[in-house]
């Protein structure tokens, strides 16, 4: 077991730590911007299919969010696992949330768009 065992550095750490909380600022930054322009894309002017793009614009910035900090999340866990058998562990978990969240949000998505489909083919 002792094979297995690894210490990051604490300047290392440090520098991974900072990296990752200003890229998670730079990232909440570029979200809310993006949720700005999405609300303000769509609305009165455009009418139905106007509301659907919103719509479908929100739920892909929601999905874009979530990604991401989850994303953000599992590399704040590596940066503080203790072994490759923690690390191993780590990323089974990230992967099989991301697989199943993706395949969530696709199904979502699918919907959202068929939904605005059918809205948009609807007699006036």
């Amino acid at each position: 077991m002792a094979g297995n065992q690894f210490e990051i550095p604490k300047e290392m750490r440090s520098m991974a730590e900072a990296s990752l909380e200003q890229a998670r600022k730079a990232f909440e930054s570029f979200i809310s911007s993006a949720q700005q322009t999405a609300s303000a894309f769509g609305g009165s002017s455009f009418g139905a299919p106007g509301e659907a793009a919103k719509d479908i614009s929100a739920k892909a910035i929601a999905f874009a969010e979530k990604n991401v900090q989850s994303s953000l999340a599992y590399a704040q866990q590596l940066i503080h696992a203790k072994d490759l058998t923690e690390v191993m562990r780590l990323h089974t978990e990230y992967v099989q949330g991301q697989m199943r969240a993706l395949a969530e949000q696709a199904s979502e998505m699918g919907q959202a768009v068929t939904r605005a489909a059918m809205d948009a083919s609807k007699p006036k």
